[in-house]
């Protein structure tokens, strides 16, 4: 987050809610300064009380956007294989997870623990005797931001969740779950009305990472691209496109963002804050204030590419790939530009080693399908010596993005397709930028393929899919295009083609997680859980 987020703070966060939103149990440090009237007199306590709302969002303990959250979630989908079953994402992946496994419970328990947090924040800010009356707004625009990103990830995963806007209080752990389409329609609200409060950008690098108008707008148009899908309509919903069109187009008029020019680099510190970035989780390396990508691609390799990911990468001149032979490094020659600044492969060299399938590397690991992630890490050809090697549990320092610009771009051209109007001009403005920032020249990879809505939409599906691999999108991706039954059953590859097991996913249960069952138990009022997870 921006400066007060990257040190070790002491935060006393009064009153809020640790263990979902059912268990109002409160998150209290010892004090004798401080009650909870007192606690936000001050403009010191109640800024920790805002760092509060956003450090929920990289909490180590919680699967959000901490420890390899996003790596371990392409686990879920076609990309990548998790070999130890960390947080249960193998187990979502083979169609086995449970109720109660760590990521179906943790991911529900933190993000209820920054709504509480941001709650308490709104009910309470007023009371400060410090701060300035604009200051107090742009905060509260700042928590309701971030309470609808909670919001967001919640109802992305469970669809219809408990809906809260107070302060965290006993009796909440009582209520039933919300309609959707009520949640929905108050976070669009929020996100109009704070997209005209907070500013456009930070001119302190201190203030680095908090949110923005542009954020405000992107996180609405990614909201919308969602209630868009096929996921909730069978037949085309016009209006629900253009609405998720006209968000995505409303980020690209304000003339703030761009696509930074370097694709691998845009995944490194030096291009931390781009104007590709919107909205980061802000990491450094400090004990317990990274992130757990580095160690997860470069040691434990928990977060491996598969086969199925190598094979869908297209040639230079922007077609399929017409037979996928792996023998040797010379095989993976001639591909889309972003797989080398992604993938490590075999016989590629990676800390100053050649690439090897049998364990015998010592700097790293790609045992368990050959492959391993390059996005995301300091880690690169260059020799370890280069690098700090040891870089351990929580200590990645790279931010990662939320929200980026090409994801804007995607949608936009997405939503315009589904609306039959992904014309020239919206291509060469949306896909054909990528591509070339990519490094595409050949004019069959970038030029306009024409009108045909199922041709563009396979351009669309294949952008989304290489242009954000390794970085946790094309599980949900799948999922609202409701095709995650096509493309998650059956087996999954190592490098040569072995294969390591069988997949399934039940579409009559698999496309929402249940809620927790320690919820339900504690609060029957969450009752009827989601199809196919009983009562």
């Amino acid at each position: 987050m921006f400066e007060m987020n990257k040190r070790k703070l002491s935060i006393i966060l009064l009153g809020v809610l640790c263990l979902g939103f059912s268990a109002c149990e409160l998150e209290v440090e010892p004090t004798d300064s401080y009650d909870q009237e007192t606690f936000w007199y001050g403009a010191k306590t109640a800024k920790a009380g805002l760092t509060g709302c956003y450090a929920g969002l990289k909490d180590n303990a919680g699967p959000l956007y901490g420890n390899a959250s996003v790596l371990w979630e392409e686990c879920a989908s076609p990309n990548a294989y998790n070999y130890d079953n960390r947080l249960g994402w193998n187990s979502i992946a083979l169609g086995t997870h449970t109720a109660d496994i760590s990521v179906v419970t943790n991911r529900w328990k933190s993000a209820y623990t920054g709504i509480g947090r941001c709650n308490l924040l709104l009910a309470n800010i007023d009371k400060s005797r410090e701060l300035s009356p604009d200051e107090i707004v742009q905060m509260k625009a700042q928590a309701r931001f971030l309470r609808a990103l909670y919001y967001q990830i919640l109802i992305t995963y469970y669809d219809k969740v408990p809906f809260i806007t107070d302060a965290p209080a006993v009796d909440q752990g009582t209520l039933a779950r919300t309609d959707r389409a009520e949640i929905v329609s108050f976070l669009i609200t929020e996100l109009n009305e704070v997209a005209g409060i907070l500013p456009v950008r930070y001119t302190a690098s201190t203030d680095q990472g908090r949110a923005t108008r542009g954020a405000a707008l992107a996180l609405k148009a990614r909201l919308l691209l969602y209630e868009a899908s096929p996921l909730f309509n069978t037949a085309n919903d016009r209006e629900k496109w253009q609405q998720a069109a006209n968000a995505a187009k409303a980020v690209m008029d304000m003339g703030q963002y761009s696509l930074y020019a370097n694709y691998r680099g845009l995944f490194s510190q030096t291009a931390e804050n781009s104007t590709e970035s919107i909205f980061n989780v802000e990491f450094m390396d400090e004990p317990n204030m990274g992130s757990s990508l580095d160690i997860t691609l470069r040691q434990f390799n928990n977060a491996a590419p598969l086969r199925d990911l190598i094979d869908a990468y297209w040639m230079l001149d922007g077609k399929p790939r017409s037979a996928s032979v792996y023998q040797n490094a010379s095989d993976y020659e001639n591909l889309d530009p972003r797989f080398k600044q992604t993938i490590v492969y075999p016989g590629a060299t990676f800390m100053g080693e050649t690439v090897k399938t049998d364990g015998t590397n010592v700097n790293f690991k790609v045992i368990q399908t050959g492959y391993t992630f390059k996005k995301y890490t300091i880690y690169d050809a260059g020799a370890a010596s280069a690098y700090d090697a040891a870089l351990g549990e929580y200590r990645s320092p790279i931010n990662y993005m939320v929200l980026r610009y090409a994801d804007i771009l995607l949608m936009y051209a997405e939503a315009k397709n589904e609306l039959g109007e992904l014309t020239e001009d919206v291509w060469n403005s949306t896909i054909k930028m990528i591509r070339q920032r990519a490094g595409f020249t050949a004019a069959t990879a970038l030029n306009y393929p024409g009108n045909d809505a199922t041709v563009l939409e396979q351009h669309i599906r294949y952008e989304r899919r290489i242009e954000f691999a390794g970085e946790g999108y094309y599980y949900n991706d799948i999922r609202r295009w409701k095709v995650a039954e096509t493309v998650l059953n059956g087996p999954i590859k190592k490098f040569d083609g072995t294969t390591i097991i069988n997949r399934t996913f039940n579409p009559n249960r698999d496309y929402w997680w249940p809620v927790p069952s320690t919820q339900i138990e504690q609060n029957p009022n969450l009752r009827p859980n989601n199809p196919g997870w009983g009562n």
